[in-house]
């Protein structure tokens, strides 16, 4: 039997736990060298063949100059419509997050990589959809900014799968997101 897809959010966030500036700005992330196998980043890649990203995040992208392609599937949620014109492989996602992540779990594939922002992040893990997270801890504290997932009232409990420390100081922590049954077992 084929495994399902695992949707798996992949980010880096300041140790106070942004994973931006209020602006979007990623200078406290980009302007420091990375050591060498840039944090697993590439190994993590081959095991994706989709991306999510929420409008916020697309639209930064596309300003910043991102390219996309059809070999490169990216889902964009948004309540807003599509620009008029969409590059190849971004589609614009308007299905219900429960729904969209059973039929992409059920379709074959690679993982899926939830790349942000806080709010989509937020919203995907409010309704029981995000399988793991690997975030990136980067010794800096930045003092304000954008989440690692936007503010709301939740408790969501998470089991350590692994931990790594780089040479410049950056820690990744790699988490399951626990379901009921899973703290049971584990209990």
């Amino acid at each position: 039997m084929p495994q399902k897809r695992k949707i798996i959010v992949h980010i880096a966030t300041s140790v106070d736990g942004y994973i931006a500036r209020r602006d979007g700005n990623l200078d406290w992330l980009t302007n420091r060298p990375a050591p060498k196998g840039f944090y697993g980043l590439p190994q993590f890649t081959r095991t994706i063949d989709a991306k999510i990203v929420g409008r916020k995040t697309f639209d930064l992208s596309v300003k910043m100059g991102a390219r996309f392609s059809a070999r490169d599937v990216h889902y964009v949620f948004s309540r807003r419509p599509p620009p008029p014109s969409v590059p190849a492989g971004v589609e614009f996602v308007t299905q219900s997050i429960g729904a969209f992540a059973e039929r992409l779990r059920t379709q074959p594939g690679k993982n899926v990589w939830l790349m942000g922002g806080g709010e989509i992040i937020a919203s995907f893990l409010d309704e029981g959809a995000i399988d793991e997270f690997i975030i990136s801890v980067v010794p800096t504290f930045i003092g304000e900014g954008i989440p690692l997932i936007a503010p709301r009232h939740r408790e969501v409990p998470l089991r350590l799968r692994s931990t790594k420390a780089f040479s410049d100081g950056v820690v990744q922590l790699h988490y399951e997101v626990a379901t009921r049954r899973t703290i049971k077992e584990k209990s």
